[in-house]
């Protein structure tokens, strides 16, 4: 006789106040790269995810200074200074790298090699921490936290503004406990693939860029 209880148990889902809590299973390396639109949206949705959990997640964006078609405010700073336990920063110069849109290539590899510095000094945070317990949210990042996001870190690297040994390296000193998330690139990161437990590729199918269309607000920024 099958189980007339339906899926969920019959439970309608239903949101909770956020409390601090530590995950039990994180750990693990995610990789999420290829030509298609979503990488850094979905990252921030497992960021947020994470964060409506009561876990301790902090954002790194590395080469998001936007260009002229840009606000300076994208719609997700707003909303993680929203979310209890996520924070965020941007080291991106503003402008992208070999755009030819006036910026100064050096400031480019000035910032991404000062992006790296931090996530050293954050994953050195993560591991000085007891990632087993759940953590303040409104603590600092410096005290260390469950999840981090190196947004744009791929394409960093893509780029030879940060050395990939030295990503991978990274991701060599980080606790076993912390949850490290790396996106960006649409060349294949190679030099991850024994390092990562997770690899996506985000694939173009077809993308209104193409036509034309410039970055819209609410979507890409």
């Amino acid at each position: 006789m099958s189980d007339p209880t339906p899926p969920g148990k019959g439970r309608t889902p239903a949101a909770r106040e956020i409390e601090p809590a530590a995950p039990e299973e994180f750990g693990l390396v995610q990789v999420w790269w290829g030509d298609g639109k979503g990488k850094t949206t979905a990252t921030l949705g497992m960021a947020f995810r994470a964060a409506g959990h009561g876990y301790r997640v902090h954002v790194l964006q590395f080469m998001k200074g936007g260009a002229d078609s840009v606000e300076d405010v994208r719609g997700e700073y707003n909303a993680m200074a929203a979310v209890p336990g996520l924070s965020y920063e941007n080291l991106g110069h503003y402008g992208w790298h070999a755009m030819n849109d006036g910026t100064d290539e050096r400031d480019h590899a000035a910032e991404a090699d000062a992006g790296l510095e931090r996530a050293r000094e954050l994953v050195d945070a993560a591991a000085a921490a007891d990632l087993s317990t759940p953590l303040p949210l409104d603590g600092d990042a410096g005290a260390g936290m469950h999840m981090l996001v190196l947004d744009e870190v791929l394409y960093a690297a893509d780029r030879g503004l940060v050395d990939p040994d030295d990503v991978v390296a990274l991701v060599e000193s980080k606790p076993d406990r912390l949850e490290l998330v790396l996106s960006g690139s649409h060349e294949r990161p190679a030099y991850l693939e024994d390092h990562a437990d997770l690899v996506t590729e985000v694939r173009k199918g077809k993308h209104p860029i193409d036509a034309g269309q410039r970055a819209r607000k609410g979507t890409e920024y």
